[in-house]
């Protein structure tokens, strides 16, 4: 079982900045992409950004397009969620996730997640 443990979160600043990190167990044929997606209270979940293992292709929700960055450094097994420009619509848990589809934006399409961390942004 393919095991995801998020960190990073916390209370920030509108404008400011945080980096998240997700820790994997493992990367099989089934992590073909790690994926991050949020979900802010009472609202349903939705896809942030993801990157390929091989080749760090990468690809991001319209919402965070220029502000967020995800990279991955396979030698830890580790993808990054560099987050900049935060802004109140930002305030949410969120999840890593793999998927075998290389073009997986849907939440169905992920087979492992992690635990979440919470990002507040503040004034």
């Amino acid at each position: 079982q393919v095991q995801l443990v998020e960190s990073g979160g916390g209370l920030v600043q509108a404008g400011g900045s945080l980096r998240l990190s997700c820790a994997a167990s493992e990367r099989t044929f089934s992590t073909y992409i790690m994926g991050w997606f949020r979900q802010a209270a009472g609202k349903e979940r939705e896809f942030v950004a993801a990157i390929t293992w091989s080749g760090g292709a990468a690809f991001y929700a319209d919402s965070v397009k220029g502000r967020f960055t995800i990279s991955r450094d396979n030698a830890k097994n580790t993808v990054y969620l560099q987050m900049n420009s935060l802004n109140s619509e930002d305030t949410a848990v969120y999840y890593c996730a793999t998927s075998p589809n290389p073009l997986a934006t849907r939440a169905y399409e992920y087979g492992y997640w992690g635990q979440g961390t919470q990002v507040t942004v503040s004034s």
